[in-house]
């Protein structure tokens, strides 16, 4: 009898320490949700997570729709990802309140949520990890002033109008625009949807319209990209192409001088302080509302400085 009575003590008391300590590999599953696949920066992001899930033991995985056009499809991979029963997720939101509503219901199932790269206008999120957008944009807008000799008109070609990436972006340039440059005139603002060839559509038109036009600032890659696409496509010279983020194409086009230089942000940073943050929320510890990863100006003169080779990416 006391052999069986400490033979069930030990197993309750096993039970017990696997209920009561900080969950197995196995056990902490955090899904994370990104805004698109068909940008290298997604892929950098992606590359962080699974750096940290490796540090931290703990299984991520790393999904998003085809287009960061597709709120609809993004909506339901949250709620797919959160019928799993996570132990916490980050999502990266392509519309700042549309994933309220499931939001809401992780909140209530006490599923820490991480926010990253473009938060949502909710205080459900313990954090975002993400770029200061606005702040970054305003240094794109004083990298397009000192390139048109601080006068002349020029347009943005954003990427969305529902992140608050796209609104910071588009919002930081045109703000420090207005503070700081009264002779230049920012006469257009369009969106692409990230898409590069609808991007370069926008471009040919922008050049149509405004046949002075002296500058372009696209707010991500695909944004960049189309700007410069549309240029060579339009045989348009004398436009100056400000960017953001990176990418091989993005970089190509810098080097050969379609692009005079662009924000980079730093990608691999973001996704493994999302997932650093889940775990730490998940330990109980407190966290800052914004876990700012940092951002820096680059162009073909300091492409192979070391602090910025290392937050570009192919």
């Amino acid at each position: 009898m006391n052999a069986k009575r400490q033979l069930l003590a030990l197993t309750a008391g096993l039970a017990l320490a696997g209920f009561s300590s900080f969950a197995t590999a196995q056990e902490i599953y955090i899904p994370l949700i990104s805004k698109g696949f068909q940008h290298q920066f997604w892929q950098a992001v992606k590359q962080g997570a699974d750096q940290a899930a490796k540090d931290y033991k703990v299984k991520v995985t790393f999904e998003g729709p085809e287009t960061e056009q597709q709120v609809d499809k993004q909506i339901d991979m949250l709620s797919a990802a959160l019928a799993k029963n996570p132990k916490a997720i980050g999502f990266a939101a392509l519309d700042s309140k549309a994933a309220i509503p499931l939001l809401k219901k992780a909140q209530a199932a006490k599923i820490p949520v991480i926010a990253f790269d473009s938060g949502v206008d909710s205080d459900i999120v313990l954090t975002t990890a993400q770029t200061d957008s606005k702040a970054a944009a305003a240094l794109a807008a004083d990298k397009m002033a000192e390139k048109i000799g601080g006068e002349g008109e020029v347009a943005v070609i954003g990427h969305d109008q529902t992140s608050t990436t796209g609104t910071g972006r588009r919002d930081g340039f045109v703000d420090q625009i207005k503070a700081k440059y009264p002779k230049i005139k920012v006469v257009d603002i369009q969106y692409g949807g990230g898409d590069h060839l609808k991007s370069a559509e926008i471009a040919k038109t922008l050049t149509q319209a405004y046949p002075k036009l002296k500058g372009i600032f696209g707010t991500n890659e695909g944004s960049a990209i189309g700007a410069g696409k549309g240029l060579k496509e339009a045989k348009k010279t004398g436009v100056v192409i400000i960017g953001f983020d990176s990418g091989k194409a993005q970089k190509d086009m810098i080097n050969d001088g379609t692009i005079a230089g662009a924000i980079t942000q730093n990608p691999v940073g973001i996704g493994y302080k999302t997932v650093e943050a889940a775990v730490k929320a998940l330990k109980g510890e407190k966290l800052p509302k914004i876990i700012d990863t940092g951002f820096y100006y680059y162009d073909k003169t300091n492409m192979k400085d070391a602090k910025i080779a290392a937050v570009l990416y192919d």
